[in-house]
């Protein structure tokens, strides 16, 4: 559906120095997926967004979305192929002098579309985001999620096969940031709509993405199913972005604690650290215990926590296993072998 190819993004910044947003970014999104992109301040997310739709001009590097490549179209050809693609930001952009219903009918109202066909596209629009009661009322009138809807609703308007959120939710309290997603799910399951989403918050993504891109200093640093990521991330920054979300560390005084229990280890101690991770049906299983009776070992759990993505149920813990290494690593293998992902902790300061 959308694909970009060794996009690269440079400005000329303060003092004639080179800023590079972008480097060599490649990425594929499916038709039909909610798609996230994450990243720090600074790290090229919203500059990559606005490439999808050529509001920047990539330096090097193709665009193409539906089959069609963007960086190759003219002006107008541009104008055109941007229709099938709306955009929703952090700030509304609302007409304070127009009504809900007529932000919504603008778009259409600039491409000339007849009233009697506006008011066919634009009220079931409004039904669709909540707000039919209140296409009269002005921006000033109602609240802030109320107002993105409408932005939303805008959006959707020229009936684009895209829709790309720059940090769409980021100025909105968390309640009402639950209900945008909600209803960004709801369109992307009712219109077969591909969403592309930008946020520096993971919560944003565990919610509502298939699948995640994490930039860093315009890298993309790690791509993979949002479940996957969350098992096994890679890269420091993506575990910095989940510890936000699903905390790993432990309390300072059980940090001592095990400092020194793996600092005996060290000297003939029998303790190993580890942090497991499951996910779908291996979170009911009693897969702990079976490996503490197969292998005569005892685990102290440290830290839990339990949450779900996807719709999939997602526990990890940490663990303190005591016993001979020989049996210990029989004991991670086997839980391997359930789908459990196992990490040795060496160092925990």
């Amino acid at each position: 559906m959308i694909e970009l190819k060794g996009i690269s993004q440079h400005f000329r910044g303060a003092g004639d120095h080179e800023v590079h947003a972008l480097r060599d970014v490649d990425l594929t999104i499916n038709r039909g997926e909610i798609f996230g992109i994450i990243g720090r301040s600074g790290a090229g997310k919203s500059t990559l967004v606005r490439v999808i739709n050529l509001l920047n001009r990539p330096t090097s590097g193709t665009v193409t979305v539906a089959g069609q490549e963007l960086t190759a179209l003219n002006a107008d050809g541009l104008r055109q192929a941007r229709r099938k693609i709306g955009m929703i930001f952090q700030h509304f952009n609302l007409l304070s002098s127009r009504t809900v219903y007529d932000n919504v009918a603008l778009p259409l109202e600039l491409a000339g579309t007849s009233r009697e066909r506006i008011r066919e596209i634009v009220l079931p629009l409004l039904e669709l985001v909540g707000l039919s009661a209140h296409k009269d009322r002005y921006p000033a009138q109602i609240s802030g999620g109320q107002k993105q809807r409408v932005g939303i609703a805008r959006a959707l308007a020229s009936q684009p096969d895209v829709l790309l959120s720059d940090e769409a939710t980021s100025a909105l309290d968390p309640e009402t940031t639950r209900s945008i997603l909600d209803l960004l799910r709801k369109i992307n399951r009712e219109l077969g709509l591909t969403i592309v989403l930008i946020t520096h918050q993971m919560e944003v993504i565990k919610q509502v993405c298939d699948r995640v891109a994490v930039l860093d200093a315009g890298r993309v640093v790690e791509l993979g199913r949002v479940i996957d990521v969350f098992l096994q991330p890679k890269h420091d920054v993506t575990r910095a972005l989940i510890g936000e979300v699903i905390s790993q560390e432990l309390p300072p005084t059980v940090l001592a604690r095990v400092e020194s229990r793996l600092t005996a280890r060290e000297q003939g101690g029998r303790d190993h650290l580890f942090r497991l991770a499951f996910t779908g049906a291996g979170v009911d299983q009693p897969v702990l215990a079976q490996a503490i009776r197969n292998y005569g070992l005892d685990f102290n759990i440290l830290h839990g926590h339990i949450d779900e993505i996807q719709g999939q149920a997602f526990g990890s813990l940490a663990i303190l296993a005591s016993g001979d290494t020989a049996d210990i690593n029989n004991a991670m293998n086997f839980l391997r072998e359930q789908g459990v992902v196992v990490e040795e902790i060496n160092h925990v300061v």
